[in-house]
């Protein structure tokens, strides 16, 4: 989501009234001249107006006639409720199959493998949201997402609305998620360690499984203690598989799918931040969460970490 223009910014108000029915003559040519050349405007006019129910109100009730500084207050206060219903979304394709993109003006509220269809989706479930299907910002970050599927981009930086997270706690753990980075994995017990909450493994597996925005927020770098993958949308192990294998990180196949630990550059955390090879001393022992893993040398270095001095993973790389 990209900061608006300035003269986009300047005209919202304008574009609110006209899309309500009580801008003047001249605020109306103004927007009207704006929109024609704008198409995030134009989208922007389209959604206010699809907001039938919370228009018509809004109309039932006029201030009184003379009465500026109320319509004005009032005007600003359509603005924020308007703001906060509406949630733009598309249902596109991916190499994981449907996928729904959702944003409101905050930032990106929903991304969700579609099983079953719209009706399922949380975006239609949840109170006080108006679903407008339009937007072109989303085919913007739909291009970014597919650049990420293939493994051309490393990172989505796109601003968040966590209004689906159900709890303080919810978004507390999706904030703890997000540290961990490209090509690195974490588990359960690691980000409950992180919180300060050891005992909270369950709820924080629980927490994850309701991800509003998967990939984004990197919910399958997140595995059982002792590396199986569990936990992923549901039950879709073999999205999380797939989200692991662009970033390079090995999995072993037997009853479960699990991470292969011998195949990823280990880190304890210790005072000089040296990361190891999987056979330095007793590191493959420990448990993933303890030990972060990561899949390339140049990821661990990435964020600041060295090679061991005793190891040498820099001198006898991983093949």
């Amino acid at each position: 989501m990209t900061t608006k223009p300035r003269q986009c910014v300047a005209i919202e108000p304008d574009l609110i009234a006209a899309a309500t029915g009580e801008a003047v003559p001249a605020a109306r040519e103004r927007v009207a001249a704006h929109v024609a050349g704008c198409t995030s405007c134009r989208d922007d006019f389209a959604r206010y107006r699809a907001v039938d129910a919370v228009v018509g109100t809004l109309r039932a009730d006029p201030a009184p006639p003379g009465d500026a500084e109320a319509a004005r207050r009032r005007l600003i206060a359509r603005l924020a409720d308007l703001k906060t219903r509406l949630v733009s979304y598309r249902v596109f394709p991916s190499p994981l199959g449907p996928i729904l993109l959702a944003a409101s003006e905050h930032g990106v509220a929903l991304v969700e493998y579609l099983r079953g269809g719209l009706s399922r989706s949380r975006l239609f479930t949840m109170a006080g949201i108006d679903p407008q299907e339009d937007g072109g910002e989303l085919e913007r970050l739909h291009g970014e997402l597919l650049e990420y599927l293939a493994g051309r981009r490393t990172r989505l930086e796109w601003p968040l609305d966590l209004r689906f997270a159900r709890s303080d706690f919810e978004r507390a753990v999706l904030q703890a998620t997000s540290a961990v980075p490209y090509g690195a994995v974490s588990s359960y017990t690691g980000i409950a360690g992180d919180l300060g909450k050891p005992s909270a493994v369950r709820a924080v597996a629980q927490a994850l499984r309701h991800n509003p925005v998967p990939i984004v927020i990197p919910c399958h770098r997140i595995v059982g203690v002792g590396g199986d993958l569990v936990g992923y949308a549901g039950d879709r192990i073999g999205l999380k598989e797939r989200l692991l294998a662009v970033e390079g990180v090995p999995t072993l196949h037997g009853r479960t799918s699990r991470i292969e630990r011998r195949g990823m550059y280990h880190y304890d955390p210790n005072p000089d931040r040296q990361y190891c090879l999987p056979t330095c001393g007793t590191i493959l022992e420990r448990p993933i969460g303890q030990v972060k893993l990561f899949a390339r040398r140049e990821l661990a270095e990435a964020i600041g970490l060295e090679p061991c001095a005793d190891c040498r993973p820099d001198l006898h790389p991983l093949s």
